[in-house]
């Protein structure tokens, strides 16, 4: 029926309504305990009724309309919606909203018009998830949790695509930070069923509407995930008694399937600067392993990788899983890798991790010598304006790749062999610094005077270790992980741990003219020049 309002009784006078007082109230009036309970009193009757006898479903629009504050339940309204929700979890127990128990006529009518106002809750709940306090955020998710349990139970498991849930899922994406990690933890982490539906639904609703806010909410519950288990496990149901139709649902191999969907959905969806990087960063360990096809991730790899910048050096993590782990061919990838060989690399915060990559593809003893001279020679320039924390990682790297590629320690020492040049000129570096193409950048034929140039460090311990390339090459190779992980901090605090042998000297006596002495009278020539400037003044 499109309306079940009863009429009014006849005979029935109307108070005729009070005339608004034109005082104005001193205070406003704030409603008292009383209020209160007789709010929830009368809200509890109107349950009461709706449950006692289905003359009484008039109650429903009225509880509805008081749990309807601006569009979504708020704190004053927070019983009628509790109310609303025992209402239809009865209904459901008791069959009333099964379509087929109706004979066509009145009950078929009656059916649809209580099904429309769920309809309407609903939408109410949904609207909370997403604009309401947290507290109310919390509540509407257990509400509407509820209501979903009840709905697959009797209306089947297709619901979960296209009921209550699918809603409440989508709603999910523009939810608060909050009311997200709760219902990570008490369902999405804990239910198998709604686990694998839910990541349909959000992978849907991301594909028509992404954008960085939705993506960003994919993130973080595609991050509780944990590492797929290598044989089936025990599920976990939230809605039992449809078990036996979903169970084929929810095998392992469907599970990586939909992961997989959802993780290139998110890939292909809006994504700033800093969501690039946190998947970057968790992708060869968090991200790969959901993949049955990890060939679906080499666009995205390769896309990233020619970004530049700390992008391209977290990409190279997974872009070296691809071709150890599965053959994938990059052309030009040692170019490519000699390009991010920038003035910001050694002091990105991501270089620990780059210089351990670079080890291993450097490790080849097959690499050209031309290759290999143009990173050692590339880096040894980078070194000279680098924080000490940077360089104390290039020294020990440079003195193993001459370990690793003896053609290159003619860089070491190379006499000035240019012609017609005189020693007042100096020596000509045939490096040239421009150059993209590693094998043509003549870097073979240059030295690294760099690093005897980093002999003369401010910071002792740089210049100490820079003299190694100096000294005879009697150790064998250098552990590079014993020089990742300085910086700032690590070398300030080795400094002052540091036992001192000799008291330094310090100047005592703070002087109190710089160019003059105590009379005002110069002690060199500019500050006799200083003084017949005062003078003339």
């Amino acid at each position: 029926m499109p309306s079940l309002e009863m009429a009014t009784q006849a005979g029935v006078k109307r108070k005729r309504p009070e005339k608004a007082s034109t005082k104005p109230s001193k205070t406003k009036r704030v409603e008292s305990t009383d209020d209160i309970q007789s709010l929830e009193e009368e809200t509890l009757a109107l349950e009461a009724q709706v449950l006692e006898s289905r003359k009484h479903y008039n109650n429903i629009p009225k509880l509805l309309s008081r749990a309807n504050d601006g569009g979504v339940v708020t704190n004053r309204t927070i019983l009628p919606a509790v109310a609303l929700c025992r209402i239809y979890c009865r209904f459901y127990a008791l069959d009333i909203l099964d379509i087929r128990n109706a004979h066509g006529g009145n009950e078929e009518v009656i059916v649809r018009w209580l099904r429309e106002r769920l309809d309407e809750y609903t939408v109410l709940l949904c609207a909370s998830l997403r604009s309401g306090s947290e507290e109310i955020q919390s509540t509407a998710l257990t509400l509407v949790m509820r209501l979903v349990k009840e709905q697959v139970n009797h209306d089947g498991h297709g619901k979960w695509q296209s009921g209550i849930f699918a809603q409440a899922a989508a709603a999910m994406l523009l939810a608060g930070e909050a009311v997200r990690a709760e219902f990570n933890a008490k369902y999405f982490s804990e239910y198998d069923d709604v686990r694998i539906f839910a990541l349909q639904v959000m992978t849907e609703s991301l594909k028509s509407s992404a954008s960085e806010e939705t993506a960003e909410a994919m993130l973080e519950v595609l991050g509780e995930l944990d590492e797929p288990s290598e044989v089936e496990s025990r599920t976990r149901l939230f809605a039992e008694k449809v078990a036996n139709d979903i169970k084929h649902l929810l095998v392992q191999r469907k599970q990586r399937k939909a992961v997989q969907a959802a993780w290139l959905t998110v890939l292909k969806a809006p994504l700033s600067k800093q969501q690039h990087k946190a998947i970057l960063g968790i992708l060869v360990d968090r991200i790969v392993p959901w993949f049955s096809k990890v060939e679906l991730l080499m666009d995205y790899l390769t896309d990233s990788y020619n970004v530049g910048g700390a992008t391209s050096l977290l990409a190279l993590s997974g872009l070296f899983h691809l071709m150890q782990e599965r053959n994938l061919d990059y052309p030009s990838f040692y170019g490519k890798l000699y390009s991010l060989l920038d003035d910001d690399l050694l002091h990105s915060k991501h270089r620990s991790r780059f210089f351990r990559l670079l080890d291993i593809f450097m490790g080849s003893t097959h690499l050209p010598a031309a290759l290999v001279a143009s990173f050692i020679k590339r880096l040894s320039r980078l070194a000279l304006h680098a924080p000490p924390a940077g360089i104390v990682v290039v020294v020990p790297w440079i003195y193993n790749m001459f370990k690793q590629h003896p053609q290159c320690t003619f860089m070491i020492h190379r006499a000035n062999q240019s012609q017609g040049s005189s020693e007042g000129e100096g020596f000509k570096d045939s490096f040239n610094p421009t150059e993209r193409d590693p094998m043509l950048t003549n870097a073979i034929d240059s030295s690294i005077w760099e690093i005897e140039t980093l002999q003369s460090h401010w910071h002792p311990n740089v210049a100490m270790l820079a003299k190694i390339i100096s000294e005879q090459f009697t150790k064998q190779n250098y552990n590079l992980e014993d020089f990742l992980d300085h910086s700032y901090n690590t070398l300030v605090e080795a400094e002052i741990g540091k036992d001192m042998k000799k008291t330094p000297v310090v100047e005592w006596e703070i002087p109190k003219r710089v160019f003059m002495d105590d009379d005002g009278i110069g002690t060199n020539e500019f500050g006799n020049l200083m003084s017949k400037v005062l003078e003339c003044s």
